[in-house]
């Protein structure tokens, strides 16, 4: 039986406090062995004349939560995993702060070292997230990934 279907996404940047307490909170999962973690961090891309502040981002959140959740399980079924979580910003996110976290444990590091790079490109590849970067100036543009 599949496990339901979670929203991966928070309002806002992803505050460092959060990190931590997701790591404190798997210290009492004792058949853990291995901690994988990226960190997405918004950067101050010079586009043109003008500098990123911020990126405002977008989804439609209903279907990269199903295309998140099929990614989830098929990395369950294909690796020795104990506890995946995806968490992705909404709305605006100053440089230098968070909006992409990615958490993956397992019983040995094999798992998590194949399972973290593949998790994260297949999430860029196919949800439907949406940036529009932001410029001191008060334009801004979608994000065009680099």
């Amino acid at each position: 039986m599949s496990k339901p279907i979670k929203s991966i996404f928070i309002q806002g940047a992803i505050d460092p406090s959060k990190i931590a307490k997701s790591i404190a909170a798997h210290q009492s999962k004792t058949a853990i062995g291995a901690h994988q973690i990226f960190l997405g961090q918004v950067r101050a891309d010079q586009v043109g004349e003008e500098e990123v502040t911020a990126i405002e981002y977008t989804a439609e959140e209903s279907l990269a939560n199903s295309i998140a959740h099929t990614i989830k399980e098929e990395l369950f079924d294909k690796y020795e995993l104990t506890c995946l979580h995806i968490y992705h910003s909404l709305g605006k996110v100053a440089v230098g702060e968070i909006c992409f976290f990615v958490f993956v444990s397992a019983p040995h590091r094999p798992a998590v070292f194949k399972a973290l790079p593949e998790l994260v490109d297949a999430l860029k590849a196919q949800l439907p997230v949406f940036g529009k970067e932001c410029f001191e100036s008060g334009s801004h543009q979608w994000k065009v990934n680099r």
